[in-house]
């Protein structure tokens, strides 16, 4: 049983790099265009050759599945440089483990941390979203983008707060 979690695990792996490098050789044909068409800016541009958009595919097989108890939260008014944080929880309700590549936040002042280990069928994780209100007064809105080895390969996750000023002996500072 343990060796066909491992070989699962590895597979899952190995078809997520495989993707990785297809984006990998895509990025470096743009880039390439990129330097070329800037060698010539002194001269026109001839003709420009439009990259197809590739469509996104769903792999085959068994996949992982995210499901999120929630994917919005509201901290509700807090006082500018106040730090909040949520955890947000949720299942693998898949048929694969479920690996978290990233969670990355809209800004600087979310602050991520996630499951680190793979999250077998029906186990559960989360992704923690820290939020620093210095310097950040009335509403905001923000996400935390969590990319893992599911289909779509991107969840995002919301929060928002509505943040008092700091009040100073001159008032409300800006």
């Amino acid at each position: 049983m343990k060796a066909k979690l491992i070989l699962l695990i590895v597979v899952t792996v190995l078809a997520t790099a495989c993707k990785d490098k297809e984006a990998e050789k895509k990025i470096a044909a743009l880039e390439a265009r990129l330097s070329e068409l800037e060698g010539k800016k002194n001269g026109p541009v001839l003709s420009q050759t439009p990259q197809p958009s590739v469509p996104d595919v769903k792999p085959e097989g068994p996949l992982p599945a995210i499901q999120f108890e929630t994917t919005d939260h509201d901290f509700g008014t807090i006082t500018e440089g106040e730090k909040v944080i949520y955890t947000y929880k949720f299942k693998n309700t898949g048929e694969a483990p479920l690996i978290i590549q990233e969670a990355k936040g809209s800004c600087g002042c979310t602050a991520s941390d996630w499951t680190k280990a793979p999250i077998p069928v029906g186990g559960e994780g989360y992704v923690k979203a820290e939020f620093d209100s210095n310097g950040k007064p009335n509403v905001q809105n923000k996400t935390v983008t969590v990319t893992a080895n599911t289909w779509p390969k991107q969840t995002v996750l919301k929060f928002k707060a509505m943040v008092t000023p700091k009040v100073s002996a001159n008032g409300p500072t800006k």
